[in-house]
Order: C-alpha cells, then structure tokens, then sequence
C-alpha cells in the first residue's frame, strides 16, 4: 500500500446534468427541450422512461447540497437548464427559473462548496430545434444571449464557467443516428460542431466583457486515447484517422484555432464539406480558454483489415472485448492506462494547459445494500485506478487541478433512462431516498484528507 498525496488546492467535485436530475419539466414556466421532446416520444427511451421526475432534484436541492457538504465536496459540477431561463430559448426570462438556480448557487456557497456552471448540457430549447438546432447561426446568437444573461445575473457568485459539455456527441454523433432530427445526417453534424466552436467563443469573448470576468472559462470535451489492435503501418493510419475524428477535430479548433486538414479532406471528399470561414478561426483564436474540461470513461481500440477500411469508423473502432479486461455494466472498458496516455498527451500536444477531469466513473452492478450502504466494489476499484494514473500524469508534470465524479446521483442515463447507475449516490426511483454506496464513503475521506492509500 501507498499513500498517494495530491497537491494542495486540488478540486475535489461531482458532476450532474439538469435534465437528468431536476425533474419539474412543464413547472415554474419552465420550456420545452429537445429531451422533453425525445423522451416523450414512443419507443426512444429504454423502458419508456422520461426525465419528467428524475431525480427531483428541483424541489430536493437543499437535501442534496446537505449530502454533498456531508460528502467534504469542494465543488459541485452542474448545468443551467436553458429553457428554465428562456423558455423559449430567447426573449422573455422565467424569473422563477433563474430564482431556482439562485438558490441552488446560494445553498452551495452557504455549504463552502464552488459551484462549477455548464451553460449547455445537451438540453437544447425545442424552439430553437425547431428552427434548424445547431446548423442555424441563429440558433449561435441565441445561446450568446442566454450566455451573457447567466454571466451578468449569477457572475457575482460563480467563478467557473463551462460554455459546453461534449460536442462532439450532441452533434455529431447524434446526428449520425438520428436521435433528434428522424434521419442520418453526417454533413450536418459536422457543420453544427463548427457552429458550436463559434457559439464557444464567442461566449468566452461575452464573458471576458462582462461586468464580472474575475473567473475562468473553459469548455468541456470527451476524449479518448487511440490504441492499435497490433502494431502495423496500417494500424497506424487507423490511429491517426480515428484520433483525428474523436479527438483533434475538437481539440484543434480550441487550442490551435485550426481544424486538422487530414480530417477536413476527408469531410471535403466524402460529403462535400464547406471551407470554414477565416472569421470563425479568428474567433476561436481571439478568445482562448483558461482551462480544459475533459471526460473520459475508457479508452478506445482500432484496427484495419485492408486499406479500404481506412475512413470507415465501423469497421476500425473494435467493440468486442477484450480477454483479461474489466468492463462497466454500460459495456465500458476499465482502461485507466489510456486515461494517463490521454491527458499526458493533451498536456504534450497543446502547450501545458490547466486541466480539469470534469466526468470519469462508472456504471456499476449496485445490487447489493448491506447495513444500508450499497456495496459498489467494482465503482470503488475502478475510481482507485483512474485516480492513481491522474496522480502519476501529475508527477509527469501535467496542469491537473482538479477531479469531478460523475455522477453525484444515479439518474436518467439520456437514451439508456435508468436502466443504469453512475452515481456514487444511490436513488431510489419510487421514493425519491437517497442511499450512500461505498463509493461515496470512500471518496468523502479522500477529499478530506486530500490522498488515498492504494
């Protein structure tokens, strides 16, 4: 055993999402999101469920800031629900929504605890889905209003800011399987991901302008680290193409206010993809980020069996698993090797910056309660393992401040409802309790005595 120290200062949070914990979807004046919309709709949700109670976390607020101060968080990770502020996603404000989120932000200070704010958690208003979501550039001025309304009113009081949360799956893996729009749409998808990194900074450059800009702004990215099934030339090509699909096409335009050109000529080849205008790639490089967000869960495996495979993400991304390898109920590989690789590699790749883990845990079994504590021992080991390696990339020499569970609560898992559980927090559905798992006991000691023995 040793005893693994973290530097002083290091952030030690939990991280949710509104619609998947709040509840109250038609309440206060609140409006309709495209998750309203979705999971309202036969037949797309696993089980049938909504997000219409969730976690009641919209009347339940004070008792779980209890928990999490019971939890020695220092920080607590969560998103705005746009069409709570803006019902219709711009216009009139709901001032019982922005009173909710007052209170919540209150509750959290009062606790000692920082709240951390994503303005957008996939939650879209289904007003402005209904006007072309993220293809339209009206849709971008849109959420620049919505941005400088939250910095202006909650600016006093929060002092980091998140303008995204994974934007590469809100478009373009969404839009690759049709999840909002009823039909496949690459193209599209790729387009609203450029629109995205203008809607990014330009918010950065709202927040900048803002009577308080005394905090930091960052985004948040999904990244994973790139592995060849076997060393070949071919498999290497497989490594590059794939880490410039999942990874560079977002990290580029953040920190080097390009997109990589192997992955443009590929767009440019295959589905006509427009040029990007110099104006957008000004933006991005006006108006740098003070911090990286990133989630990361596992690490990824490709191969190709010829060279015509090259550009094809299914056939080069391996699903099937691994021999000796441990894997989520959700189907995800324990792979705390690649979480080091991967942020190791951000630090190399794009010049040291300071990084936040804004999401890592996992789905885990959660079926045994002993003594009213669920016994999360495959959650626990997995959370010793991806700790560790954060603390050897900091050894390494990387910027990493801080670490952010996901998930505070278990709660509606997007297309998977809550056949899932993420949280170190157990809920029960029917009664709305809160159980503690394991988990939660064990990371509440090492927030408190800022190390671990492993």
């Amino acid at each position: 055993m040793k005893k693994i120290i973290f530097p002083d200062g290091f952030l030690w949070g939990t991280a949710t999402a509104s619609y998947q914990i709040e509840g109250a979807w038609n309440e206060d004046g609140k409006g309709e999101s495209i998750w309203d919309m979705v999971s309202h709709a036969p037949g797309k949700i696993r089980n049938g469920d909504t997000g219409d109670i969730a976690c009641d976390h919209y009347h339940r607020y004070k008792e779980d800031v209890h928990l999490m101060k019971e939890l020695n968080l220092n920080a607590y990770r969560f998103s705005i629900s746009w069409s709570r502020i803006f019902p219709s996603g711009r216009g009139v404000v709901n001032e019982k929504g922005v009173a909710f989120y007052d209170n919540l932000i209150n509750e959290l200070l009062k606790n000692n605890i920082e709240p951390v704010v994503t303005l957008y958690h996939w939650d879209l208003p289904l007003a402005l889905h209904n006007i072309g979501s993220w293809e339209n550039r009206e849709v971008v001025e849109a959420y620049v209003e919505y941005a400088k309304f939250l910095f202006d009113h909650f600016g006093d009081r929060v002092k980091k800011w998140i303008t995204f949360n994974e934007p590469a799956i809100f478009t373009v893996t969404f839009y690759r399987s049709d999840a909002f729009t009823g039909k496949s749409n690459i193209k599209g998808g790729y387009i609203a991901s450029t629109n995205v990194n203008v809607a990014h900074a330009k918010a950065v450059n709202a927040y900048r302008n803002s009577k308080y800009n005394d905090g930091e702004i960052g985004i948040t990215l999904n990244l994973s680290h790139v592995y060849p099934v076997s060393k070949s030339p071919m498999n290497s090509k497989a490594v590059k193409f794939i880490d410039g699909i999942f990874n560079r096409w977002y990290l580029d335009p953040i920190f080097n206010a390009s997109y990589p050109k192997d992955i443009l000529d590929y767009l440019s080849t295959k589905y006509d993809f427009p040029p990007i205008p110099k104006e957008d790639l000004k933006l991005l490089k006006d108006n740098p980020v003070d911090f990286l967000g990133i989630n990361n869960y596992s690490c990824m495996w490709v191969g190709a069996d010829n060279s015509e495979d090259l550009t094809s993400v299914n056939k080069l991304v391996k699903q099937e698993r691994r021999e000796g390898r441990e894997y989520s109920t959700y189907g995800w590989e324990t792979c705390p090797e690649g979480f080091h690789d991967l942020i190791i590699r951000v630090d190399k790749d794009y010049n040291h910056p300071p990084i936040y883990i804004t999401e890592n845990g996992m789905a885990g079994k959660d079926d045994i309660i002993e003594d009213g504590i669920v016994q999360d021992e495959d959650r626990l080991n997995y959370l010793k393992k991806y700790f560790k390696a954060a603390h050897r990339a900091i050894e390494n020499g990387v910027n990493l401040k801080g670490y952010f569970i996901w998930s505070f609560l278990d709660n509606f898992e997007w297309f998977a409802g809550y056949s899932i559980r993420f949280g170190i927090i157990r809920v029960n559905y029917k009664t709305q309790e809160r159980i503690w798992k394991r988990s939660a006991l064990w990371y509440r000691d090492v927030i408190a005595e800022n190390s671990f023995e492993f």
